[in-house]
């Protein structure tokens, strides 16, 4: 190997350019280096912050769908049992209300049955009175046949 002055001035003029470098141009390259990780870190202190906050805001939401769905049973229920006491209250009323029909057909059937016993009275008291003035003929006044009617009908 030929070592010569063209080599040596390159050698000089590499660490000059290194020098240079290292002094003057790797400050700002470092510089942007540990601002993009800076940046970099950042962003994933970030993304782990934001998927932190992800998991409170399911885990929230998902209480929150559980209070809804127990609330939503709740209304369920109390429409149940408002149903359930309206039926009832329907039923009750219903039922007395074919209670008071029943006792007014009752009273009705009583008070015709009784009717219908006072007609049959009266007309078999008429029947025998026809029947005493045939077989007395005359011997017995209006007055007495009054009397007689009205006897046997009370006996009736």
């Amino acid at each position: 190997m030929n070592f010569n002055a063209t080599l040596i001035g390159e050698m000089i003029s590499f660490a000059i350019l290194i020098w240079f470098s290292v002094h003057f141009i790797w400050p700002y390259i470092n510089k942007a280096i540990e601002d993009r990780q800076l940046k970099i870190a950042e962003g994933l202190s970030a993304a782990e912050r934001a998927h932190a906050e992800l998991k409170s805001a399911d885990m929230k939401v998902a209480g929150e769908i559980k209070q809804a769905r127990q609330q939503a049973s709740e209304i369920i229920d109390k429409a149940q049992q408002q149903a359930n006491q309206i039926i009832d209250k329907a039923r009750a009323e219903a039922i007395a209300e074919i209670n008071r029909l029943k006792a007014a057909a009752q009273d009705d059937i009583a008070s015709m049955a009784q009717r219908a016993r006072d007609q049959l009275r009266e007309q078999v008291g008429a029947l025998a009175v026809q029947g005493a003035s045939k077989i007395v003929q005359r011997e017995v006044d209006a007055s007495t046949h009054k009397a007689l009617l009205d006897q046997l009908a009370a006996g009736l």
